[in-house]
């Protein structure tokens, strides 16, 4: 029997910062020499944090979706849909293969809240996850029933935001 230590993380909140306590958790996870898989839904830009795998040979990165942002009531196309599903596939598959200690769902939250995927199978893979193995979620709108199988909660709340104030753009090393 497997000792069950690993538990399911969940980042979530209109706050900024859940993407980046994921990475942090990465990076302390592969200076202990643990292996990490990230994949990151609705995300194919060109993301500073790209080069992890070339710095920390530790750290697996995928990418799973268009460059293009899908806004709130906006219907999801079918190639978003499609690469939220590849995405689903690889986690589950990165969590059950026995290679990795710490496998990242990086934004699961809302691409379930936007309709890519559904709750359930948000839910679904967080039923399969190996004792041995620490699962991060991040993403806004975290459901109620993922945060009632998590072992971690932790809510980004924005109070102030220099986007909203002085409408910056994402500056790189920072936002992006």
């Amino acid at each position: 029997m497997v000792k069950k230590t690993g538990r399911l993380q969940v980042y979530t909140g209109n706050g900024k910062g859940k993407t980046t306590a994921a990475l942090g958790l990465a990076v302390r996870a592969a200076c202990s020499g643990m292996r990490v898989y990230i994949g990151q839904f609705m995300k194919g830009q060109d993301y500073s944090e790209m080069c992890l795998p070339d710095r920390f040979p530790e750290i697996t990165m995928e990418q799973f979706g268009t460059p293009e942002f899908i806004l709130p009531g906006e219907k999801p196309s079918a190639r978003d849909i499609q690469l939220a599903e590849n995405g689903l596939s690889a986690v589950r598959t990165a969590m059950l293969s026995g290679e990795y200690g710490m496998v990242i769902a990086d934004e699961i939250c809302v691409t379930a809240y936007m309709g890519l995927v559904s709750e359930e199978q948000v839910l679904e893979l967080a039923s399969v996850r190996p004792g041995n193995v620490e699962v991060v979620f991040t993403g806004r709108y975290a459901g109620d029933a993922v945060i009632k199988v998590a072992d971690l909660v932790t809510e980004m709340i924005e109070i102030k935001h220099y986007f909203n104030t002085e409408k910056l753009s994402a500056r790189t090393g920072i936002e992006n």
